[in-house]
């Protein structure tokens, strides 16, 4: 594994290190995500982790039209059609 760029942070009393804006861009990284970390020969190694898509898909249809409304209306004209098959008038 080569390493195409490099730079040095330091490591700070809490143990925080500063992930260099070049790198977070290079591969996506974006505040709140997930990273897993390992140790393998001495390294360590941050991957980033895919999201719960359940998580990142809540609220986005928030403000939007009830599906649970729509759902509903949809089987009330359902059962008027079957009533009206039903008992023609």
């Amino acid at each position: 594994m080569g390493a195409f760029n490099s730079t040095i942070v330091t490591v700070s009393s809490k143990g925080w290190v500063v992930i260099p804006s070049l790198f977070r861009k290079k591969i996506g990284l974006k505040p709140g995500m997930k990273m897993e970390v390992t140790e393998t020969e001495g390294k360590i190694v941050l991957t980033p982790q895919a999201g719960d898509p359940v998580d990142e898909f809540y609220g986005k249809l928030a403000g939007g039209e009830s599906l649970t409304a729509a759902l509903l209306a949809d089987r009330a004209e359902e059962k008027d059609r079957e009533q009206a098959e039903i008992h023609p008038r």
